[in-house]
């Protein structure tokens, strides 16, 4: 998955619209502008898109966990430099503070089975020698399964703030 197929998904699962967006970005200490969010947002095949890297996507799921849990002795977190789906699984967790038994019903509602030592492997250390590399599949299972679980009416507009 692609850095900005990650940040719609998550626009439209948290039915997130620009001010909300931008006030995420900011919250994880980036200023953005309404311009360069519709950029991220477009879709793959579209000449207007620009590519999200890493440390935007970090800096955006950053102000994410602010937003949802706080911010942590007053300081914003810095944001990664390179990312990988284990890092932005363990962000979308401590966000939404979720619990292993939360993040299995989750990858429940996407119809996709996963074992309890399998999530906990994805929120190891690379060192450990359980800990596991999070592909594709996982994560979008999982954003899907978030979708089921957070949008309950599809047809919902975006929040304009």
């Amino acid at each position: 998955m692609n850095n900005n197929d990650i940040l719609r998904r998550l626009r439209y699962i948290f039915n997130l619209g620009d001010d909300k967006m931008i006030k995420l970005f900011k919250y994880g200490g980036k200023e953005v502008s309404r311009t360069e969010v519709s950029a991220w947002l477009e879709k793959d095949d579209d000449s207007e898109q620009k590519s999200l890297n890493d440390v935007d996507l970090a800096t955006f799921l950053n102000g994410f966990i602010i937003k949802h849990r706080g911010k942590r002795d007053d300081e914003t977190p810095k944001p990664e430099k390179k990312l990988n789906n284990n890092i932005i699984f363990r962000k979308l967790k401590i966000a939404l503070n979720l619990r292993d038994d939360d993040i299995l019903q989750i990858f429940d509602l996407a119809k996709f089975e996963v074992s309890k030592h399998e999530i906990s492997a994805f929120f190891r250390k690379p060192t450990q020698k359980q800990y596991r590399l999070c592909k594709d599949q996982f994560l979008r299972n999982f954003l899907q399964g978030l979708q089921v679980k957070y949008r309950t009416d599809q047809s919902d507009k975006p929040e304009s703030n």
